[in-house]
């Protein structure tokens, strides 16, 4: 849905036009799958598929909230009555950006919102990242809080974490928030640096495949919360703060060390290895040698269906569908357990490819994937 219907719709809703339209991108994770909780490295970019948001200021405390993808009635929500806990509707995310923003002192005196999105949602492509920033943006414009975007990144992830209560890490939101046109991000989860990675795909003849299997996947539900406290034990038990704070060659030593906690053995193998992972990408595409970035992503693939047992059938069918098509690279995206996989191709190659895995989907009986181009977006952004 277009800025101009958004804006139509708002002033449907609430009878006025509203004070301005912002968008905010969902995001592709090239390479770097779970590290962000482990103070690690990741390299996402955004997508073209965004949430679009239509928004004006309140002064009585009260946040009107209205989605097109959801439908039904404008639902109004006190912000005094804000808590973390209390929604567990498609509204928590947006009124735990409110309650976030309030909590850490910005003056936000309430807000009408109406909401369109082109994200798919389950898919691992950060849906709810791109509502929380958009509303962030839209809100930091509004009262004149005069954010940096990181800082925005954060609050959206504090109110994921706390109000929704899903333990996600600081990816999602700083990529939405933060990515450019034609790059890849290159972010440091410890202190949050950054680096624009060139990532012009067409201009070496390539195209990057995102294949939604349409298998939905939840942040919030029990596996994710297993992996990221796995990763905890494994940090505590070697002495270290993160395991961003394992150097790759003392990884041997780090497991021995490890003992028989096989579990916790695999998971802190994964993310070490990930972390270099990443590094890898950055120098490959760096040199510009984006051919070769290929292996680097199946051996991310590899290591989260193996270590970190976070894939399904549907994502390795994926995977190895397209290398067998001939894809250069790919591997399963997004926090796991369903979700989208990714695949590095020439771009002679994309239709052999992408019959090849709808055709291998119709055999197993799979719901028919949804398959489209990765193209490098903007971040988050005012549209008018």
């Amino acid at each position: 849905m277009g800025a101009q219907q958004v804006r139509e719709r708002f002033t449907e809703l609430y009878g006025a036009e509203p004070e301005g339209v912002w968008a905010a991108p969902g995001r592709v994770n090239l390479i770097g799958e779970h590290t962000d909780y482990n103070d690690g490295f990741v390299m996402p970019f955004a997508l073209p598929h965004q949430v679009t948001a239509a928004v004006s200021r309140r002064t009585d405390g009260r946040l009107r909230l209205h989605s097109a993808d959801v439908g039904g009635q404008v639902v109004e929500l006190a912000l005094d009555g804000l808590a973390p806990g209390t929604d567990q509707d498609w509204t928590a995310y947006p009124a735990g950006v409110v309650w976030a923003l309030r909590e850490a002192g910005h003056p936000v005196t309430g807000a009408d919102v109406h909401l369109a999105s082109t994200v798919p949602t389950g898919a691992g492509l950060s849906s709810s990242a791109a509502l929380e920033v958009v509303v962030a943006l839209a809100l930091d414009e509004l009262f004149g809080l005069d954010l940096p975007r990181w800082k925005l990144a954060r609050l959206c992830q504090r109110a994921e974490n706390v109000y929704v209560g899903a333990p996600t890490g600081i990816m999602d939101q700083t990529a939405s928030a933060c990515c450019e046109e034609g790059h890849a991000l290159f972010l440091d989860t410890r202190d949050l640096s950054q680096r624009q990675i060139p990532f012009d795909l067409a201009a070496e003849g390539l195209r990057l495949l995102v294949v939604d299997t349409q298998v939905k996947h939840a942040h919030s539900g029990g596996e994710y919360g297993k992996r990221r406290a796995g990763c905890e034990k494994g940090a505590a038990l070697l002495g270290v703060d993160a395991l961003r704070d394992v150097a790759y060659g003392e990884l041997d030593a780090a497991l021995e060390r490890l003992g028989d906690e096989d579990e916790v053995r695999r998971l802190v193998r994964h993310i070490v290895t990930e972390n270099r992972r990443v590094e890898r990408v950055v120098e490959l595409l760096t040199s510009g040698d984006v051919r070769a970035i290929g292996p680097v992503l199946t051996a991310g693939h590899t290591s989260l269906r193996d270590d970190f047992r976070i894939s399904c059938p549907e994502l390795d069918l994926v995977v190895d569908t397209a290398l067998a098509a001939g894809a250069l690279g790919a591997r399963m995206t997004g926090g796991g357990f369903g979700g989208s996989a990714i695949a590095l191709a020439e771009a002679s190659a994309v239709d052999t490819l992408t019959k090849a895995v709808e055709e291998g989907f119709a055999a197993a009986g799979y719901t028919a994937p949804r398959v489209f181009e990765a193209v490098p977006s903007p971040g988050a952004r005012r549209l008018r």
